[in-house]
């Protein structure tokens, strides 16, 4: 084999296996940067004036970069994507809570008690469930766009819809 086709025959060993090795994670600050260009005007001429001058700035060069180098290789090494989680402190009723999410759900905190409560959400199921030390209790069950599948006192699963007065945490969106 000559140097010209090892080299070649190296070259895509080494593409190929970092595409097909499912570590390379999902380029999150990247995607968010592109989020966000795509959700400020409704007028796609503005959102594609903004793509191509972050081009020109090289800021998805960088986000890319980063991503590549630094938080791809956190969610290897860890599991979890930093860019990923976001966190809001909410006013309720007799405390005030911090929610933070991530990939998987929230971890609803009471700031007042230190309380924390998980929600984690099954894709392949849709359905949403509550972290217990027994293991998660599932509460809400997407069926489509407008129902989902709760429980009721019984045990039994009923379906409920968005006006549904019985349904408070249909917010929890899929």
């Amino acid at each position: 084999m000559t140097k010209k086709h090892l080299t070649l025959a190296l070259a895509a060993t080494i593409g190929l296996s970092t595409t097909l090795s499912s570590c390379i994670g999902n380029f999150a600050l990247t995607s968010k940067v592109l989020r966000w260009n795509k959700s400020i005007s409704d007028k796609k001429w503005v959102n594609e004036l903004v793509f191509a001058a972050f081009w020109i700035l090289p800021v998805y060069e960088l986000t890319a970069i980063t991503d590549i180098l630094v938080i791809n290789s956190m969610e290897f090494w860890n599991g979890k994507n930093p860019v990923e989680e976001e966190m809001v402190v909410i006013d309720g009723h007799d405390a005030r809570y911090r929610v933070l999410r991530d990939a998987t759900g929230y971890t609803v905190t009471n700031l007042a008690t230190g309380t924390r409560t998980r929600l984690n959400f099954d894709t392949a199921s849709s359905t949403w469930s509550v972290a217990t030390p027994a293991g998660d209790v599932p509460f809400l069950t997407w069926v489509d766009d407008s129902h989902v599948s709760i429980p009721t006192a019984d045990g039994s699963w009923r379906l409920a819809t968005p006006d549904d007065a019985t349904l408070p945490l249909y917010a929890l969106h899929r």
